[in-house]
């Protein structure tokens, strides 16, 4: 997520050692592994410094003063590394660091490597040859850094090859017996490798997991634009706990915006190129709509239906539909020039309280009812090409009243004499009014 951002992630099956091509994408899957895995780490942490606590309180029973003294000090440095490391995983930038883990574990492993040396050479002077003790104790090192270091594979090989070395020059450096040397490294280098296979076994699984969960993510994060491009935010709230969604607004002014000889432009053009016209006129108006904190409510036929004052605040409703609309028409140019043919634009604005609300469980959209609507309908239909009609209410109501002629009378279907102010932007054409 995209991450929510919806970023695309390829659908293929991940390889052994394969990374995610977009580097942003790699990064997202890091640092959500590492963080899913910090428990774990902070878990095996703990049990590292408890047995190593153990070790600590063993030794003086069976060891000499002096070797005791040796391991006490590695036991030590072990425990402060350990802890340290532990430390390291409540800062907040951890998870942007693998490296921590890597230089943390290769310190962890060299301290033990270090440990078992004098825990065997202990046991050699005694006709012990234990070396089993130390191999398993590796071992255990290196279980922890397969996990930790899953989904990195190339990263976990250089560290166990370090491991590896580092081990090697440590049973090595006392001229011990070749069979002995051979064995302890058959021992290691099998657990090693079964470390190997489990480290890519789980980075493939997780990261398998991580590109499911992020085209979920993805897939949930779009379903979310589209339902709040049809409902407004608290409407969605509403109807996930189940209310009735219905809200009075006082005081909003409402915009009918359509294209002036709609009819007869169908007649003129093809299908697809009148899909394209109407796609610029909405596409415009949206815009509009963002810059002037208008609420689009719907598109019918060719009619762009929109809100001031309902669930967008937009301060004075009558200056921002007026606002509104006139950007709106001031694109009528342009989108002539885009479509090839004569374009006309014309608006009715209403003010007045109307009802606001969700009906239905189907196709749910945030609709807006009464007086004001149909007024602001009928209004637009008196409007000349390019030009905005507006009633009284809203005349009063507005700030700004630049442009308006003086009102006509006007009867308006269904709804009686209304006085009409009419604002006719120089750009108006020549269209023929009807619809």
């Amino acid at each position: 997520m995209p991450d929510a951002s919806g970023s695309a992630i390829a659908m293929s099956r991940p390889g052994l050692f394969s990374r995610f091509a977009d580097d942003q994408t790699e990064r997202r899957y890091s640092e959500r592994a590492r963080t899913l895995r910090l428990p774990f780490v902070r878990l095996y942490g703990v049990i590292f410094m408890v047995v190593a606590l153990a070790y600590s309180i063993v030794n003086p029973i069976f060891l000499a003063s002096v070797d005791n003294a040796q391991l006490a000090i590695m036991l030590g440095l072990a425990l402060l590394t350990c802890g340290a490391y532990i430390g390291t995983t409540f800062w907040d930038g951890y998870v942007r660091h693998a490296v921590i883990d890597f230089i943390a574990l290769l310190a962890l492993s060299i301290l033990v490597g270090r440990i078992n040396v004098l825990l065997m050479e202990h046991l050699a002077s005694l006709n012990q040859g234990l070396h089993v003790i130390g191999v398993i104790n590796k071992l255990i090192i290196v279980a922890f850094a397969a996990v930790t270091l899953a989904g990195m594979p190339r990263s976990f090989l250089i560290w166990l090859a370090c491991d590896f070395l580092i081990w090697f020059a440590q049973i090595t450096s006392g001229q011990p017996q070749l069979s002995a040397v051979v064995y302890a490294a058959l021992s290691f280098s099998s657990g090693a490798l079964i470390m190997a296979a489990i480290n890519l076994a789980v980075g493939r699984t997780s990261r398998a997991a991580f590109q499911l969960a992020d085209s979920l993510d993805a897939e949930r994060a779009r379903n979310e634009e589209l339902v709040l491009n049809m409902l407004p935010p608290a409407a969605v709230d509403r109807i996930r706990s189940g209310l009735l969604v219905a809200d009075s607004y006082a005081d909003a002014s409402v915009i009918f915006i359509d294209m002036v000889g709609f009819s007869t432009l169908a007649k003129r053009v093809s299908p697809g190129h009148l899909v394209e016209m109407l796609n610029g006129f909405f596409n415009h108006a949206d815009a509009c709509a963002r810059q002037f904190g208008v609420e689009k409510v719907k598109t019918v036929g060719d009619a762009y239906l929109a809100i001031a004052g309902g669930n967008v605040a937009s301060g004075n409703s009558a200056d921002a539909a007026i606002a509104f609309a006139r950007a709106v028409i001031a694109g009528v140019p342009e989108m002539g020039r885009s479509a090839g043919v004569e374009v006309g634009l014309r608006a009715g604005i209403h003010s007045g309280p109307v009802v606001g609300g969700v009906i239905g469980e189907t196709r749910m959209a945030y609709d807006y009812w009464g007086d004001t609507v149909n007024i602001a309908a009928r209004l637009d239909g008196t409007a000349p090409a390019n030009g905005i009609a507006i009633s009284e209410i809203t005349w009063l109501r507005a700030r700004d009243r630049t442009g308006f002629d003086k009102p006509v009378t006007i009867n308006l279907k269904g709804v009686g004499d209304v006085d009409v102010y009419i604002a006719q932007p120089p750009l108006a054409g020549k269209l023929d009014d009807a619809a």
